[in-house]
């Protein structure tokens, strides 16, 4: 017949933060351990995927490390990833080569233009 397993902490429910794995201890024993939460990476604002360059640690950690390891030395560096970077420049050189089209098209319509 198994071991029987006391729970070491007070809250006996199954939940994500009561996670616990069944450990025998070098007496032979069968206790538990609890375990910590996975930590998630943190996800571009745009599109949603994992941003590379940035450790996945839980919330209170990421007080614990330095700037360096939070952020990526690029514009919006540790918030969009370099796609997403990449299409917001191209897009916006774009808006504004539109505008300039847009004021030249307009001041070869003006009927008071040299002709």
């Amino acid at each position: 017949m198994a071991q029987r397993v006391t729970l070491r902490k007070r809250q006996p429910y199954n939940t994500t933060s009561n996670r616990r794995r069944v450990v025998k201890t070098p007496g032979g024993k069968l206790v538990y351990h609890h375990l910590k939460k996975l930590a998630t990476q943190p996800k571009c604002g745009d599109c949603g995927i994992g941003l590379p360059g940035i450790p996945a640690l839980r919330p209170r950690q990421y007080a614990t490390i330095s700037k360096r390891q939070k952020t990526v030395c690029r514009a919006y560096g540790g918030s969009r990833c370099g796609d997403c970077v990449k299409s917001r420049i191209l897009r916006a050189f774009l808006v504004e080569e539109a505008k300039i089209v847009k004021r030249v098209i307009k001041s070869q319509q003006k009927p008071g233009a040299r002709k």
